[in-house]
């Protein structure tokens, strides 16, 4: 059974940081793709950033330039420094990974529970 439990949520005020980690725990063989996305009250899940097993990193208009993706192989952990927060970030936060359990398996994804993060004065 895999898991992933994401940290580091929180309040912050406009034009703070925030750092959001993410491990993925269980029978994992290979994690292919991670991302994080995001959900605010009354709207859809929307990506935020992404980051393949090679390092390429894609994301959003909407945080270019403020937010960073990582990701820590060895620890199968994804990362995401946030800094200039608006209050617009506000919003869960969700941790995915597209997981393979097994050499033969196809990979599936796999989501994170969410950390809220509240940007506010």
């Amino acid at each position: 059974q895999v898991q992933l439990v994401e940290s580091g949520g929180g309040l912050v005020q406009p034009g703070g940081s925030l750092r959001l980690s993410c491990a993925a725990s269980g029978s994992i063989f290979h994690i292919n793709d991670m991302a994080w996305y995001r959900q605010a009250p009354g709207k859809q899940r929307e990506l935020v950033a992404a980051v393949t097993g090679g390092g390429r990193r894609n994301y959003a208009d909407f945080v270019k330039g403020r937010f960073t993706i990582s990701r820590d192989n060895a620890k199968n952990t994804v990362y995401l420094q946030m800094n200039s927060l608006k209050p617009e970030d506000t919003a869960v936060y969700f941790c995915n990974a597209g997981i393979k359990t097994t050499w033969s398996d196809q990979g599936m994804d796999y989501w994170g529970k969410g950390t809220l993060v509240t940007v506010s004065s």
